[in-house]
């Protein structure tokens, strides 16, 4: 239940909204004009060592995906889905790719397909040179150009220049795979990822793609790989079967030198005419967010708009749906009737309410739920991740007809008091991190872990992670280990893997951690103020 709403200025009619869209290629329709944007889930499974049993579907997983399938969306779009299992943005991405393909991974995919109604596309992407270090030091890139600093708190390794051949076996063939595997699995469609900084927007970026052949140089080059990449999925999935194609672009990157707004309607126009039944406009990389580029823009919320305004007018065929920064139901409704979109995409906002497109079509919410760390992404980020992992805490049937259930309110200031405290102590030890407050950030090794405990023993841990809170990490980890050593020498041996890479992930997270908690700082009063 949320307390407290995001302020609203005046009135609007909504019916807009509630607007069907009809995608011209495939043919298909979305009931209304909203759109669950893709959000990194990071709860599939893991394993470092073994490909064959990373990125699969978790009962959290499906569970998250069923509360936003309640929540009365034309399309819901999935998390990235890596197409390369050796070029992840995250430890818990899901992946489809050959290496780890089965019959019982597509009847998972069968249960997550549909839900009520919405349209649901699955975001295929590659984390190319933003793959981190610790997963892949030397990731395929367009060219060999590394990435600037630690964004994010991680490193990332020397990128190495994809061949031709590369591009068709290494890129191409796998999107067709996971596209075909997806269709057969009940999928309305895919989005291709070529925003942010990942694979394809390398290809497209100026900044990142220094190649000399046909996929490098101008604009129109550098697009020509979403246009092989549609044209090899269309080959063997035509457009007469109704499947759905899609892309996701950046409507400038706010870096020197980088995407300008030129280059993006040039990009742009070429994705119409290519066939894509709808583009999804949002902006910056790694490196530039560009989140905080709003200028003129701040009153109007959406943070592109000012972008896709110059854009939209350029394309004739192709469904515009804009995300970033819509908290008023009045802001999509001017967005829309002004021409800056077709269709209004919503991220973080869902991970607090996944039922939001029908509170405001109802007329029970004509905003968002208020967020206490708004203009802040790193926080904003912890608190969404947090919600995603409570949301698929439970199936739907246990939640009283009511998709929130179990999920923090973060308009609540005391429920918000207590997310940050709990994140302060996490930060002072290291596996609390994990299985406190980011717990279901690496669900996949967890699960393997708990899977192999008998009840006493679950309860054991449990307990000792609550009494854990607030001691010093060394005296923390002593505890776990004199834990799983009483376990005997085969249970250890069948849980190595998973507990070096949980060990290997926590400190990664702690170093991300650090960047939001400053050490020394443990006084309750102060909670409020390093979270505003």
């Amino acid at each position: 239940m949320v307390i407290k709403r995001t302020a609203v200025k005046g009135s609007a009619n909504i019916s807009v909204l509630a607007e069907a869209l009809r995608f011209k290629t495939s043919g298909r329709v979305a009931k209304n004009r909203f759109m669950k944007a893709s959000l990194s889930e990071y709860i599939s499974t893991f394993d470092k060592c073994n490909v064959a049993i990373t990125g699969h579907i978790t009962p959290t997983l499906h569970n998250l995906y069923e509360k936003w399938g309640q929540g009365g969306f034309g399309l819901v779009l999935t998390g990235t889905i890596m197409y390369d299992p050796y070029h992840l943005e995250a430890a818990g991405n899901h992946v489809l790719c050959k290496e780890n393909w089965s019959d019982k991974k597509g009847d998972e995919l069968r249960r997550t397909a549909h839900w009520r109604g919405a349209r649901t596309v699955a975001q295929l992407g590659h984390a190319g040179r933003q793959t981190p270090l610790h997963l892949n030091p030397h990731p395929l890139a367009p060219s060999a150009v590394p990435l600037a600093g630690k964004p994010f708190g991680n490193s990332y390794g020397f990128p190495v220049a994809l061949t031709l051949e590369q591009i068709q076996t290494e890129v191409i063939e796998r999107i067709v795979f996971a596209s075909e595997k997806l269709r057969n699995a009940g999928f309305d469609g895919i989005q291709l990822h070529g925003a942010h900084g990942y694979l394809l927007a390398e290809f497209i970026s100026p900044t990142t793609n220094l190649r000399t052949d046909r996929y490098g140089g101008s604009a129109e080059k550098r697009a020509q790989i979403l246009v092989d990449a549609y044209n090899a999925i269309r080959k063997r999935i035509p457009a007469s079967t109704g499947f759905i194609i899609g892309a996701k672009l950046n409507s400038v990157e706010f870096q020197s030198h980088g995407l300008g707004l030129e280059d993006a309607i040039t990009t742009a126009k070429i994705v119409d005419q290519t066939g894509f039944d709808f583009i999804e406009f949002s902006g910056g990389t790694y490196e530039k967010f560009g989140f905080d580029q709003k200028e003129t823009t701040i009153k109007r919320e959406a943070f592109f708009i000012q972008f896709t305004e110059a854009i939209k007018p350029h394309l004739k065929s192709v469904v515009v749906y804009l995300t970033g920064g819509f908290r008023t139901a009045a802001a999509m409704v001017d967005a829309i009737k002004n021409g800056a979109t077709d269709g209004i995409g919503l991220g973080r906002p869902t991970t607090a309410e996944p039922d939001l497109p029908t509170k405001i079509l109802s007329g029970q919410a004509l905003s968002t739920a208020f967020s206490p760390v708004e203009a802040v992404y790193d926080q904003g980020f912890a608190i969404s991740t947090t919600q995603m992992g409570q949301a698929g805490a439970l199936p739907y049937s246990a939640c009283h007809a009511d998709p929130c259930f179990g999920i923090m309110d973060q308009s609540d200031d005391r429920e918000y008091k207590e997310f940050v405290t709990a994140y302060k102590r996490a930060m002072n030890s290291q596996l609390l991190v994990l299985f406190v407050v980011i717990g279901l950030v690496v669900a996949g090794p967890i699960d393997n872990v708990l899977s192999k405990l008998n009840p006493s023993q679950k309860n054991q841990l449990k307990q000792l992670v609550k009494d854990s809170q607030g001691k010093p990490r060394a005296q923390v980890r002593e505890g776990f280990q004199d834990f799983f050593n009483g376990m005997g020498d085969e249970f250890r041996e069948s849980l190595k893997k998973d507990l070096a890479f949980l060990d290997e992930l926590t400190n990664d997270l702690l170093e991300k951690g650090r960047r939001l908690i400053p050490d020394n700082q443990d006084q309750e009063d102060q909670d409020q103020e390093d979270f505003q």
